[in-house]
């Protein structure tokens, strides 16, 4: 018996490896899947459709906040959402602590200043 199963796993191994290699050439002629949240119509990663998505002009959220903060010192969160036309006050939290973390501002009382 022990003989036989030496002489089969050189069979068994290349079994295996065409198996991979099968799969790997179907996952080829399959279409690209689109991700989770995307619209019908839309593949996953590089559709490759020749459109590309226009970035917004003024800069960033950061970049308005720092701004905004360099202009008017001590400006509050809420009042830098309103004055930015942010619906959410939570975002600019978010967006006031990176740039916390990064130096770019610091916190006094309620509201932040640039470093």
């Amino acid at each position: 018996m022990a003989a036989r199963l030496k002489e089969l796993k050189p069979l068994h191994e290349e079994y295996l490896k065409l198996e991979r290699a099968k799969a790997a050439l179907e996952g080829l002629d399959t279409p690209a899947k689109r991700g989770p949240g995307r619209p019908r119509g839309s593949a996953s990663s590089g559709s490759g459709n020749g459109r590309r998505r226009r970035r917004r002009q003024g800069g960033t959220r950061a970049q308005q906040a720092l701004a905004a903060v360099r202009q008017q010192p001590g400006v509050s969160v809420r009042e830098l959402s309103e004055k930015l036309g942010v619906k959410h006050p939570n975002y600019m939290y978010r967006v006031m602590n990176e740039l916390e973390g990064d130096g770019a501002v610091k916190k006094e009382g309620r509201g932040y200043v640039a470093a």
